[in-house]
């Protein structure tokens, strides 16, 4: 029988989800989470309410829950949900409700949140112009919207989805910044700004995050061994710094007004 997206992606994030808490694991996020609330800042109100979508275990959400008034955390994944829950009650906070549903159908009424994030999604799921057309729908009028998400540059030789699907195969397709814009706009919201850099990130730590079997994470080393001595192109630009081999991944916040 096949297996469909979504059955791969709970999957393979609820073999993930412990990772979410493991800081020698999870740095990058970590990395990207502080540049994130920062980008949000401007956005942030003690009066919203915020739905965090495709949230995984929520770290948006218990970063930001003590600036706003209440933050909803959903996701697709229950071992997700239930690792970031344990969390937030570790840490005391009472203004944040974890809900299982599905990005693209969402089970909430036309605008009825001031604020919407989505963090490192639209690259995984099947339909992410559903998932953005939901986050519009459920957004009040003159609500920020938020998409924090890994990127394809333009132009970029090699095929770095293929090598992502190895590594993780619920990765489904890493969106250009333009195509994000026009999924945003198509929803009825016009961006406003943006901040987009790139990530030089070790090889090894990344792929164990995954639980890559042994065998696939060899072949994705040649790979970007082979590459880096002039072999053919993967899209995902290795190095090597100071002796440990590296790859590279761009990431794109973009904050929009929903019309």
């Amino acid at each position: 029988m096949s297996v469909t997206h979504d059955e791969k992606v709970v999957r393979e994030f609820s073999k993930q989800a412990a990772g979410f808490s493991d800081p020698r694991l999870n740095t990058a996020f970590t990395r990207h989470l502080d540049r994130l609330v920062r980008f949000m800042d401007p956005e942030l109100d003690l009066e919203d309410v915020v739905l965090e979508v495709a949230a995984g275990t929520g770290i948006v959400s218990r970063a930001i829950a003590r600036r706003v008034r209440h933050v909803t955390a959903l996701d697709l994944t229950p071992a997700m949900l239930a690792e970031g829950k344990r969390d937030a009650d570790h840490a005391g906070l009472t203004n944040v409700t974890f809900a299982h549903g599905d990005a693209t159908a969402l089970p909430y009424l036309d605008r009825s949140f001031t604020l919407v994030v989505t963090r490192f999604s639209l690259h995984q799921v099947a339909d992410p112009e559903a998932v953005v057309r939901e986050m519009a729908r459920v957004s009040r009028p003159g609500a920020a919207l938020i998409i924090a998400d890994l990127v394809r540059p333009e132009g970029l030789d090699g095929d770095p989805d293929r090598v992502e699907r190895l590594r993780d195969p619920s990765h489904a397709e890493a969106l250009t910044e333009a195509r994000i814009a026009g999924l945003v706009t198509a929803a009825g919201a016009t961006v406003k700004r943006a901040d987009r850099f790139d990530r030089s990130r070790p090889l090894d730590p990344w792929l164990e995050f995954s639980h890559t079997p042994a065998e696939t994470a060899a072949q994705i080393r040649r790979e970007l061994e082979d590459e880096l001595a002039g072999g053919p192109a993967t899209g995902m630009r290795p190095s090597m710094v100071d002796g440990v081999l590296h790859f590279t991944h761009s990431y794109l916040f973009q904050q929009a007004i929903v019309g």
